[in-house]
């Protein structure tokens, strides 16, 4: 009991640490006249990812590697099945045509990068993430930087809502959210790899079930509250924009680091949900051009891909 009562407290101070850090950072960007766009682009993209990233390093410091894989494609998958589907149930989700003819398919690259990478096609080694796999994907975590850059310069309006969102604070106070929240998500992230490890080892299941769904689940929760609250708000690009931009994110930037971190072997049995990632985001493009709407998912096409996410972890618990 108490494994899992030390998870969920680890699970709280990653997010509130996110917060925290993300607060006091933009704060500190702010009086030092950082450009809204360079926040936008660094502090506050970062602090989504924060949660996934902090736990990988740990786990890759400590080699658990089918707990950074896991954590990581389990929290895509979470993403594209999970969280679209809250959002799309809650209301139809326009899509602009940038992200149909963009985002969508290099988000299905990225994953059949990751596949490449991770079975060796590219070099001919064993199933092993090196570190030079991890600086590829970080090339290519800044060149898709630079797409967004440019997409925000094109819409100034964009920088603008961020700057709305930046609070103002005392140098004292911007010194304890920057502090406070590093120290909350360090302390967060050994929390769950440490606890979800011992859950593993005490149920008698694989590390990897539990990175696919316990800790994938629970670094993705800051997705899944900013996505369903922008689609109760009809804000729909920015329910249907964190869930692409967060899984390329995953993929590029929080596996890349942590390959540079430590070398992973890569459990060939992910290679089954990579294809079901890939399955999902091929499905998400394909349901832009179905139905009356065009670029919009259904609350049908939602509801399909959220039994299809409780069928692929009825199926992972089973299987394990």
């Amino acid at each position: 009991m108490l494994p899992f009562l030390l998870l969920i407290a680890g699970f709280v101070l990653l997010l509130y640490g996110a917060d925290y850090l993300v607060n006091g950072a933009s704060a500190l960007a702010k009086k030092f006249k950082i450009s809204e766009l360079v926040i936008g682009l660094t502090i506050v993209s970062f602090g989504t990812s924060a949660p996934e990233l902090i736990v990988n390093v740990i786990a890759a410091m400590n080699q658990y590697h089918d707990i950074v894989l896991g954590n990581v494609i389990g929290s895509n998958i979470a993403n594209l099945f999970l969280i679209l589907g809250v959002a799309g149930l809650i209301t139809p989700l326009r899509v602009q045509s940038s992200t149909v003819w963009r985002e969508i398919p290099f988000s299905l690259w990225v994953a059949i990068l990751v596949f490449l990478l991770g079975n060796g096609f590219l070099y001919g080694h064993h199933p092993l993430l090196y570190r030079t796999d991890g600086i590829i994907l970080l090339v290519f975590f800044a060149l898709f930087l630079g797409y967004i850059a440019w997409n925000m310069i094109q819409d100034k309006s964009a920088a603008e809502h961020i700057e709305e969102e930046i609070m103002d604070l005392s140098n004292v106070k911007i010194f304890v959210f920057i502090l406070g929240g590093l120290a909350a998500l360090i302390l967060g992230g050994k929390l769950v790899v440490d606890n979800a490890v011992m859950i593993a080892q005490n149920l008698g299941v694989s590390e990897k079930l539990i990175g696919l769904t316990i800790v994938s689940i629970g670094t993705s929760l800051p997705e899944l509250a900013t996505s369903a609250v922008a689609a109760y708000r009809g804000k729909d690009d920015l329910a249907v924009g964190n869930v692409i931009g967060s899984n390329i994110f995953n993929l590029l930037l929080i596996l890349g680091v942590s390959v540079i971190v430590a070398p992973l072997k890569y459990n060939v049995s992910f290679n089954f949900d990579l294809t079901i990632l890939a399955a999902g985001t091929i499905f998400l493009f394909v349901a832009m051009f179905l139905g009356k709407q065009r670029h919009q998912l259904s609350r049908l096409e939602a509801g399909i891909l959220l039994v299809s996410y409780f069928t692929y972890t009825a199926y992972l618990i089973m299987r394990n």
